[in-house]
């Protein structure tokens, strides 16, 4: 019996420390791509097993690439500084 025939296993894919560089960044391209539908329409396990699996990718790429660079309008200070005008409560016209 193979792993597609096994009734309630959850198929994750290869391991991501199995994947080289370029296979890890296509698997992390399609899961981030998927987020949003499997979060409005997959049930439960579906989702769940897309948490896993994409938490298993990320993982993998940061232990990768621990000094990956940083955007500096990514960090909490940068959002500060882009977000001063923008933080201001919505008025509405005529107040």
């Amino acid at each position: 019996m193979n792993a597609h025939d096994e009734r309630g296993t959850t198929m994750t894919g290869v391991e991501p420390s199995r994947l080289d560089d370029q296979q890890l960044m296509k698997e992390l391209e399609t899961i981030h791509r998927t987020r949003h539908d499997t979060l409005l329409y997959g049930s439960n396990d579906a989702l769940r097993a897309h948490n896993e699996r994409m938490a298993q990718l990320e993982g993998e790429y940061l232990r990768r690439n621990p000094r990956r660079p940083v955007a500096a309008g990514r960090t909490r200070e940068g959002a500060r500084e882009r977000g001063g005008a923008d933080t201001a409560a919505p008025t509405t016209p005529g107040t």
